[in-house]
């Protein structure tokens, strides 16, 4: 995982495969990590018109060839990680709001 990459690949405990695109990411210098938003590649909308995302925090790697494209995933661990990862992903999503107004 490498910031700026567009879509990346996640293995599930059952070891298949699935594309995701990445919505965006970010530092956290509070908790000294990176995170990345994502959702499956051609996600449809529920009826109330939302997809779901999902978040990791991510360590880069040298090795190209590493899990996850040169880096690992791995679970947010606290609340405070989730309230910090839904206040960014809030910001993000007025943001795109407002640039489709203009």
């Amino acid at each position: 995982m490498e910031h700026g990459q567009e879509h990346i690949t996640v293995v599930d405990e059952n070891g298949n495969e699935q594309l995701f695109e990445v919505l965006f990411t970010f530092d956290s210098e509070e908790f000294g990590k990176s995170y990345v938003l994502y959702f499956p590649v051609g996600a449809e909308e529920d009826d109330e018109g939302e997809i779901e995302i999902h978040a990791s925090s991510f360590t880069e790697t040298a090795d190209a060839d590493s899990a996850v494209g040169g880096g690992e995933l791995k679970p947010v661990e606290t609340d405070e990680e989730w309230d910090m990862i839904e206040e960014m992903l809030n910001t993000f999503l007025d943001e795109e709001e407002e640039n489709e107004e203009v």
